[in-house]
Parts: C-alpha cells; structure tokens; sequence
C-alpha cells in the first residue's frame, strides 16, 4: 500500500510538473506537422520559420519527456506514443476553437435592450445579478423600466417584458417561468401584540396597509378590502417599498411577496391567503430571435427558475403564526 500510494504521488507530480512547463501553443506545431508531415509544409501553414516550429517540436517532446516524430530526409512521421496523442491534441484545438468562438460571439453582442419589469424584481432580484451577465456582454447597455403600467411591447416601448399578467393581444411571444406568491405580513412587535388574540384568522381588531384608489384593482387590495369587510385601512400606499416600510414601523398587515418580505425581516401571519401572480417572459415577436435578446431572455429565465421557491412561497422557518 505504501508503495502505491509513493508510485501515485510520483505520477501526480510528474503531470503537475508537465502542466507547469507546457507551451499549449507547441501543439499547434505538433498538429501542422502530424497533418503536413513536412516542417516546411507545415511552417508555410503557422506562418513562422522552419527553425522556430523545430523548436517548438523539440521543446514540446522534451516536456512531454517522450518522442513525437521519427525525422526521415524525406518528412517527419509519427510515433506510436505521438499517434496516441494526436486525438488529444485535436479536442485541445477543438476546445480552443469553441472558447475562441464563444468570446467573438459574446464581443458581437451590443446595442441598447430596454426590459420593462415590477420594481420589486428589478430591485431585489435581476439588479443583483446583472454584473455578472454585464461582465460577459459589456457591449449590452440596458434599460430597466419599472413603469409598467405605461409599457406597451406592441408599440416597441420595451423590448422585451417580466409581468404578471399575460397579454392578450400584440404580436408577443411569451413563456410562464413562474409564481410570484404572496403572504400576510406584520412586524415582529405587531405580531407579538395580535398573538394574544385567541383567532388568529379573525382581522377584525387588525390593522391594514393597503393600496390607494388608482391601484385597488390589484389581487392583494381586493383581498384585504375583503378581510377589511367594511372597515377602512390604516394605511394606503402606492408602491411596494413604502408598503414594506409602513408593515416595518408596525403599522398593520399588510399582503406582500414572500421574497419581499421575508427579505425585510418581516413575520408571516399567513402563508396561504389564496394570491399569487403568474410569472411571464414576454418578447416583441419580431425580436424574439435577436442575438441580444436571447441572452438577454436565457438570463433572466434562468434566474427567475433558479428562484422559482424562493418567489412562490415563504422560507421553510417563516411560518404562520
């Protein structure tokens, strides 16, 4: 066993060694010359001298510590050990060609792409993960639009679209990616206070933090207009981070995206209230098959899937209480 194991580590270090000193370019050579069977065809081919690609020839089978060729006056043959490297060498090249290939695709992609989503997935979902899709198309200027009541892809308002409602006419493509679920929230002192109500599923004596008039047409708002049964809310609001404020500073309940509010450190009275939203991808049918677009499209499908548990539902700790 202590033989073995001396025998691996002598051979772990001997390839480390042979990564250390390997020029990958030398391969090209060995290829040129492998498929030329010349050093003079094969210089002609790489553009360089025929002492320079002897050289690199040399330098290549000292590092591998084995010979590549058999020199005959009449050209330079394989070995058998340079014929069983020959298919390595290639899928170096190929993998060379692709990378290659893949940086001049990415180099390609610019111009300006205008998204139009909820503020709440631009602020807390897709802005965090944009550096990293801008470091691989730094060509790619983009423009979020969280207006979007005003946003119309028909009219080429935006390029391309995450909403919750689905379009029902324009010429769109679009792609359910997911829900976007929704609980009843309080602040961790106004939920200590109501814990002392023996029915937890009764809001009469609660307070609630609900939507102004220009947005009561909303799924949360006619839910708490319902749970309100009559009564007038504490408080109305008309976007999303001021509603996670007012629910912090523990002024009532208030219906807010899972993903949101456990993010503000908010406690979930209610898990399960029966409100979520469809998740689309949606695309001016025209652009669909844009190179700019499709990135652009692969990206934020991707993240929204990746966070599909997150956005439907509540920490697995934040339960009802």
């Amino acid at each position: 066993m202590e033989n073995t194991s001396k025998t691996g580590k002598q051979i772990s270090e001997s390839g480390n060694e042979i990564l250390r000193d390997l020029v990958w370019d030398d391969t090209k050579a060995f290829l040129a010359v492998a498929r030329t069977g010349t050093l003079s065809a094969a210089a002609h081919r790489l553009s360089i001298g025929v002492a320079t690609l002897s050289r690199k020839i040399d330098r290549l089978e000292e590092t591998l510590k084995i010979p590549l060729f058999i020199r005959h006056q009449s050209g330079y043959q394989l070995t058998e050990d340079g014929r069983d490297l020959l298919a390595k060498a290639e899928a170096l090249e190929a993998a060379a060609t692709a990378f290659a290939s893949g940086a001049k695709a990415q180099a390609g992609i610019s111009g300006k792409l205008r998204l139009a989503t909820a503020e709440n997935l631009a602020t807390h979902l897709i802005l965090p993960a944009l550096p990293e899709f801008r470091a691989n198309y730094p060509e790619l200027h983009i423009e979020i639009l969280t207006d979007v009541s005003s946003v119309n892809l028909h009219r080429r308002d935006a390029d391309l679209a995450i909403r919750m409602v689905k379009p029902e006419s324009g010429n769109v493509t679009l792609r359910r990616l997911g829900t976007l679920g929704f609980g009843l929230y309080a602040s961790k002192d106004y939920a200590l206070k109501r814990a002392k109500w023996a029915d937890q599923e009764n809001y009469d004596q609660d307070d609630f933090i609900s939507w102004c008039e220009a947005l009561s047409h909303l799924v949360n708002s006619k839910w708490i207009e319902l749970a309100l049964n009559g009564r007038q809310p504490a408080v109305l609001t008309s976007s999303l981070a001021t509603q996670v404020a007012a629910t912090q500073a523990g002024l009532g309940l208030a219906v807010l995206p899972h993903f949101l509010a456990s993010d503000a450190g908010l406690v979930c009275v209610n898990a399960d209230i029966g409100v979520e939203q469809p998740i689309y991808l949606v695309m001016h049918s025209d652009l669909a098959h844009s190179p700019r677009m499709r990135v652009m499209a692969d990206f934020l499908a991707d993240l929204i899937i990746q966070n599909r548990s997150k956005l439907s539902g509540p920490p697995q700790q934040a339960t009802s209480i």
